[in-house]
């Protein structure tokens, strides 16, 4: 059968530096680092006091008061996010075909402040259950895909991707098949994370995996320095929406970039490290070339998964050049997580849209906090350290590498 072209007609971003697209992506270019200390909670005992929050966000901007109480804030942040692509693509709904139109939205772990404020008040009682009965419709992931399909009447395909930080960019390619096949029109796909919490940051903390630079957390996030020693937990949301280019064309929408490709791999080689030879990685990328009928000359610009931690930076560089070969050295390289941190399911969007303004601008956000070489890394690589760059940029391949070894990479193309 003939696939179907797949276009971005509208994005949605709610990030650590900015509640908005246009703010987002101005912060990026600017190098400016979302990281500060925690006022989510008391973090004075934590071996971690920082993170990237988001700044001035207020649910009740996007929903009746009444209604955010209902929701975690990971789903206040889904909801947000969407509002914008929403009305950044024009969507007229009374003229769209709701049976052809759904949310694949992923996260990586979901409801979890919900889940610490309902175990944390009943252990306060004599072990009668109380629980609230929003608990479970709040704390479940599946539940941000099903809230927005419910505001905006979608009755098309509608679930939840969970792969650990991969999960918004499995939620895009599974969208992206979904038109491409012919199965829907429109998709909106993304993730949501409000990691910023005492679990999760305790969490990662007992496993060595947060930077610890509290004296400076604006440059603690550093991928592929010499220093760098974790990565910055971050939260937020992003949101796009994919059409059917002809359905696009037809209703008269702008289109950002063209989504020409995904691939999807598995490290199985451990629950958190990545496969000491990169295998995954290049696996991963190979298999989103081959999808979108590209070569590594048809790439110019790669945002890795770039986390800033020992082992993983130097696995993704070592799978770049493995495969692209001496074209790894002519393409731009960049982390943007040096800037909003990892937002762990809701990182794959957000670089993905990150990516498809590079494509439509031709300027490449820069990896801040460089200070130091790292030997382990060939200086022929075109890191963007510290500033960003102009270059045309045809087309660029994004990476998210999750906990248990799942993979997933996107290419999104300038549209013609």
């Amino acid at each position: 059968m003939e696939l179907k072209r797949v276009v971005v007609t509208g994005l949605g971003a709610l990030t650590p530096l900015g509640n908005t697209v246009p703010e987002f992506w101005n912060n990026l270019i600017a190098g400016v680092s979302g990281a500060g200390p925690i006022t989510r909670f008391d973090a004075s005992k934590f071996k971690t006091q920082f993170a990237c929050e988001l700044k001035n966000f207020n649910p009740e901007d996007f929903m009746d008061r009444k209604e955010a109480r209902k929701l975690d804030p990971f789903v206040q942040y889904a909801m947000a996010s969407v509002d914008e692509a929403v009305k950044d693509a024009k969507i007229d709904f009374t003229t769209l075909n709701p049976d052809r139109a759904g949310v694949i939205w992923g996260s990586g772990i979901g409801g979890l402040r919900t889940f610490i404020d309902e175990i944390t008040e009943f252990n306060k009682g004599d072990g009668t259950p109380r629980f609230n009965p929003f608990f479970i419709p709040k704390m479940i992931i599946d539940i941000a895909p099903g809230h927005i399909s419910i505001k905006y009447g979608l009755r098309g395909p509608n679930f939840a991707t969970v792969s650990a930080c991969a999960s918004s960019t499995n939620a895009i390619i599974d969208a992206y098949n979904y038109i491409r096949l012919g199965m829907a029109d429109l998709m909106v796909a993304g993730g949501s994370e409000a990691g910023v919490n005492e679990a999760s940051v305790g969490g990662f903390n007992a496993m060595h995996a947060l930077s610890t630079r509290n004296d400076s957390p604006e440059t603690a996030s550093r991928p592929f320095d010499l220093d760098r020693e974790g990565f910055v937990i971050g939260e937020g949301a992003g949101a796009l929406i994919l059409e059917e280019y002809q359905h696009a064309i037809n209703r008269g929408a702008t289109i950002y970039a063209e989504i020409a490709g995904g691939g999807m791999s598995a490290d199985a080689n451990h629950i958190t490290a990545p496969h000491p030879e990169g295998l995954g990685a290049l696996n991963v990328m190979k298999n989103a070339l081959s999808d979108a009928n590209m070569t590594p000359q048809d790439i110019d610009y790669i945002n890795v998964h770039g986390t800033s931690t020992p082992l993983g930076d130097i696995s993704e560089a070592t799978a770049i050049i493995r495969l692209f070969g001496d074209r790894a050295f002519e393409v731009n390289i960049s982390s943007t997580k040096s800037m909003t941190g990892h937002l762990l399911g809701a990182a794959g969007v957000i670089e993905t849209i990150a990516s498809i303004l590079s494509v439509k601008n031709n300027i490449v956000p820069p990896t801040i906090n460089h200070f130091t070489d790292d030997p382990q890394f060939d200086p022929r690589l075109n890191l963007t350290f510290n500033k960003a760059q102009h270059r045309e940029v045809r087309a660029a391949l994004s990476n998210t590498f999750g906990f248990g070894g799942h993979n997933a990479s996107v290419i999104v193309k300038k549209f013609d």
